[in-house]
C-alpha cells in the first residue's frame, strides 16, 4: 500500500494593510524607544540633527527624523505618523519605502541648505546655529504625497484619499510658512516639496501607461 506524500500547510500571506499597519506602528515604537534613551541621556543625542551648511551637520540628514526635542514634540507627531504612514502603505509597500526614502533624504538635504533662512538670534552679537530634528518633515512629505499622488495616477480611490487627507490635514500645510518660533518651517517646506517629487516619480508607471493608451487610440497600428 502506498500513501500520498505528506504536504505541509502553506503559510498564509498577511493582507497588505496588516503588513503596512505593523510597519508603521513598528516605526513609531522605534521613535518612542529612541526618545526614552534620549531622555535618559539628558537629550545629548539631539545634537545629531541637521545643522545647516555645516559639513558635519550633513549626518543629521540621516538621524534628524528619528530625534525629538521632548515627549510633547514626539506625541504631537505620533498620530499624524500613524494615520498618514498607514495611508501611504495602501499605495504599496515598495512605493511607501521609496517615497519615505526620497522625502527623508531630499527633504533633509533641502533643510540643510536653507535651514538658516529666517533664523534670528535673540542675543545681540551672538551667532545662533539651529539644529533641525523631528519627524515632521517626513509627515509633511507623506501629506503632500497623498494629496497629489492620485492626480498623477488618475486612480479614483487614490484621488478620494487625497481629497480626504486635504480636507482633514490641509490646514497643517500652513506649517511650511515661517512665523512660529522654534518650529522648523524649513524642514516642513522641504519635506512637502520632496513628497510632491516622490509622488510624481513613483507614479511613472501609470503616467506612461496612460500615454501609451493615448498613442494607441490615435494610431491603432502601433505595436507594444
Amino acid at each position: 500500500m502506498t500513501y500520498p506524500p505528506a504536504t505541509s500547510p502553506q503559510p498564509k500571506n498577511r493582507p497588505a494593510w496588516v503588513v503596512g499597519g505593523l510597519t508603521v506602528v513598528s516605526f513609531v515604537v522605534l521613535l518612542w524607544i529612541i526618545e526614552l534613551f534620549d531622555s535618559l541621556s539628558d537629550h545629548r543625542i539631539d545634537d545629531n540633527g541637521i545643522r545647516p551648511l555645516e559639513a558635519d551637520g550633513l549626518w543629521g540628514v540621516l538621524f534628524a527624523p528619528l530625534l525629538h526635542s521632548n515627549w510633547d514634540h514626539l506625541m504631537a507627531n505620533t498620530v499624524p505618523m500613524l494615520v498618514l504612514g498607514f495611508l501611504m502603505t495602501l499605495a504599496g509597500m515598495s512605493r511607501f519605502i521609496f517615497a519615505t526614502a526620497i522625502v527623508w533624504i531630499l527633504g533633509g538635504l533641502g533643510t540643510w541648505l536653507i535651514g538658516n533662512i529666517g533664523v534670528h538670534c535673540p542675543y545681540v552679537g551672538v551667532r545662533c546655529e539651529p539644529t533641525h530634528i523631528g519627524a515632521s518633515g517626513l509627515i509633511f512629505g507623506w501629506l503632500a504625497f497623498l494629496i497629489v499622488f492620485g492626480f498623477f495616477t488618475r486612480k479614483a480611490w487614490e484621488i478620494v484619499v487625497g481629497v480626504i487627507v486635504l480636507l482633514v490635514y490641509g490646514s497643517v500645510l500652513l506649517g511650511v510658512l515661517p512665523g512660529t518660533p522654534g518650529v522648523s518651517w524649513q524642514g516642513h517646506l522641504c519635506g512637502a516639496v520632496a513628497g510632491v517629487l516622490a509622488a510624481y516619480w513613483l507614479s511613472a508607471p501609470e503616467r506612461k501607461a496612460r500615454e501609451r493608451r493615448k498613442l494607441g487610440a490615435t494610431n491603432p497600428y502601433l505595436t507594444p
